[in-house]
């Protein structure tokens, strides 16, 4: 992940990784905050769409490659602070499309945010 500037921009970090499944995390911090003091939407989406592209990587051949084609996020509390980790796993990898679902737990336990996101092979 050190190789990926936008990565190093938010400030995430890679947990651990198996076949099909990627765990990558970051700290809530006030350059990632809208007004109000809570956590941009946008920053916890990158969040999943990193968790879950490093999840579709585990599955494919060295020459493949993907894009994300859709990402559908439910934010399901307010982030102000803490540590916040994304729990990725592949639910489908098809010769084409691959979907992966996502879920972003805060440092306290309690469940953030779920997603779902499609992916296709380019190459």
């Amino acid at each position: 992940m050190a190789s990926i500037p936008y990565v190093q921009l938010l400030g995430m970090n890679f947990e651990d990784a198996a076949p099909g499944a990627a765990t990558v995390s970051m700290s809530a911090r006030p350059e990632l905050e809208r007004f109000g003091g809570i956590m941009h939407g946008g920053a916890l989406a990158s969040l999943a769409d990193t968790a879950s592209a490093f999840a579709v990587l585990s599955t494919l051949e060295p020459v493949e490659q993907t894009v994300t084609v859709d990402l559908t996020l439910h934010y399901l509390r307010p982030v102000t602070d803490g540590k916040l980790t994304a729990h990725a796993r592949v639910i489908r990898a098809g010769r084409r499309v691959a979907t992966v679902s996502v879920e972003i737990f805060h440092e306290s336990g309690k469940l953030i945010v779920t997603a779902l996101t499609t992916y296709l092979k380019i190459s």
